[in-house]
């Protein structure tokens, strides 16, 4: 099995070595060289021309790319070396309608474009991810293989449907994760501020095992008190992508109440202008799980702006 893969950030460097360690080969693409992979045997390149020339047809391309412009931009450049039949998938928080928009497009071409939310974080891409795909089922089929191989075991994989579909059904796991998050963080603030000297860490510890509540997020919160910045001195400020926002529009369009994923969405806002102890537990579970920045990252906020093309 050969892999390439485009963008070589958090998440696709530790999909390269996970994939390298599970026989695939991979070859990456990326804005600088990337030493450290190469030594552990990834293939690097820098034009389009080798990249392609080290795959099997079909060629079969995962994007682990900012959402946006920066997708349709790598799309242009890689498509002029590809050939009929040959896959690419967008792994990305690529809004689902600008997935479709793509998929027609680069069906035209000849190629299949699929829609692959990914999730598990940094920890899922390195040992074993979640992948919920969507787009025509030949194209499907093509990679369904390497995706299985990917995967924490054969129930983190799933076809969800056409194109579209798959960046879909991601944004709505989004959107609970982000009511999640907001639970736990206040749950959090509840416990900080009782009249009880608590061990919090050990408490998140206990909830880990057998509570109705445990989870990974969960988890996350234990790992951050313990190991994580010390609590008292961490920003409460929160920075996201701005995917939810768009479910939230999503769902107002379709009049369908999402009154927690909403509310979660304008405290996440609040994050910004206020100090509190929910929004920092939720930043420390973010860092946990996707290595996300604590306080403010110009290039987040620049993102939240620009990462969705089709408008409602």
């Amino acid at each position: 099995m050969k892999l390439g893969i485009i963008g070589l950030g958090k998440m696709g460097a530790n999909l390269a070595l996970q994939a390298l360690e599970k026989n695939i080969h991979v070859v990456g693409k990326a804005r600088s060289k990337k030493p450290e992979l190469e030594e552990k045997g990834i293939k690097i390149v820098e034009n389009y021309i080798d990249f392609v020339s080290f795959l099997d047809k079909p060629r079969i391309i995962y994007l682990s790319l900012p959402a946006g412009y920066t997708v349709d931009s790598v799309l242009q450049e890689v498509c002029q070396f590809l050939e009929n039949g040959d896959v690419i998938m967008d792994g990305g928080n690529s809004f689902y309608l600008d997935s479709i928009k793509r998929e027609k497009e680069l069906w035209q071409k000849g190629f299949y474009f699929l829609d692959c939310g990914t999730s598990g974080g940094l920890q899922g891409a390195r040992h074993g991810g979640c992948f919920m795909i969507g787009g025509r089922d030949n194209g499907v089929k093509i990679v369904e293989p390497i995706l299985k191989k990917l995967a924490l075991n054969e129930d983190a994989y799933i076809h969800t449907g056409g194109p579209g579909s798959g960046h879909f059904v991601k944004l709505v796991h989004n959107g609970i994760e982000f009511g999640m998050l907001q639970a736990i963080g206040e749950g959090l603030a509840l416990l900080r501020q009782s009249n009880f000297e608590l061990d919090l860490a050990q408490i998140f510890k206990n909830w880990s095992n057998g509570s109705v509540i445990r989870s990974w997020l969960v988890e996350l919160m234990e790992q951050g008190l313990r190991e994580g910045p010390n609590f008292q001195k961490m920003e409460s400020y929160i920075e996201d992508t701005g995917e939810v926002d768009w479910l939230i529009q999503e769902a107002i369009n379709k009049e369908i109440p999402i009154p927690v994923i909403s509310q979660s969405v304008m405290e996440l806002f609040k994050s910004r202008t206020k100090e509190s102890d929910t929004y920092k537990a939720i930043a420390l579970m973010r860092h946990g799980f996707g290595g996300h920045p604590f306080g403010k990252d110009e290039y987040i906020s620049k993102e939240r702006k620009t990462s969705r093309i089709y408008k409602i």
